[in-house]
């Protein structure tokens, strides 16, 4: 059985789907027969973030709100980030454009290393309140996950792999994705967004039964 998922690591909801998927396949009979693919998704790609601001600056700006209710507007995301046993920062969070993420992204994919990669974003983005549009913090998180330091610095100064995230845009276009995250079960079936965990569950077990 094979899952792809189109996400962004600048999504909230992509890394709550992504442990709620876990979760469903930690009980899920056949789990050792399921491989991932995690394709691109970009939620902002014309995004030019002032330096350093943080998450709840820039949607108090954006949308017009006061800080207090940006901070009010949010709390739900926390309080679902927590219920997957994940601890997010979003007054940490530092906007950035997530073009050059996806590029080593598309890099460590063809590593073998595109669930390491993704995690490793998900968390440095949502919970140490990493600068992904800084090339030293990109480069030091694919070190970490066992990329090579020359040719992941090489992929960012050259801006190559633009080619595989656009395909992979390309393809959520022909399948009608409007957001992220987005699960596709063996081209059989679509989940949208971080649904409850039984919906996982279930389609795992629909899926694996035809």
């Amino acid at each position: 059985m094979k899952i792809e998922i189109w996400s962004d690591v600048a999504c909230p909801f992509c890394y709550i789907g992504k442990r709620r998927l876990e979760q469903a396949l930690e009980q899920f009979e056949h789990k050792d027969e399921v491989e991932i693919e995690w394709k691109s998704y970009l939620l902002n790609p014309d995004l030019k973030p002032e330096s350093g601001q943080s998450l709840y600056e820039y949607l108090s700006k954006a949308k017009g709100w006061s800080m207090d209710y940006t901070i009010k507007a949010n709390q739900q995301v926390l309080e679902m980030a927590k219920e997957v046993g994940l601890e997010y920062q979003l007054d940490k969070v530092r906007i950035a454009n997530t073009t050059d993420a996806h590029r080593i992204i598309q890099l460590a994919k063809q590593k073998g290393l595109g669930a390491q990669i993704e995690e490793a974003f998900f968390d440095a983005y949502f919970t140490k309140g990493a600068d992904l549009g800084d090339h030293d913090v990109l480069v030091d998180i694919a070190v970490r996950v066992g990329l090579n330091e020359t040719e992941a610095r090489q992929v960012l100064e050259n801006q190559l792999l633009n080619d595989k995230i656009s395909q992979d845009i390309y393809e959520s276009t022909q399948i009608g994705v409007r957001g992220v995250p987005f699960f596709v079960f063996d081209n059989k079936y679509g989940i949208s967004g971080a649904q409850p965990l039984e919906v996982f569950t279930r389609t795992l077990e629909q899926t694996y039964g035809k």
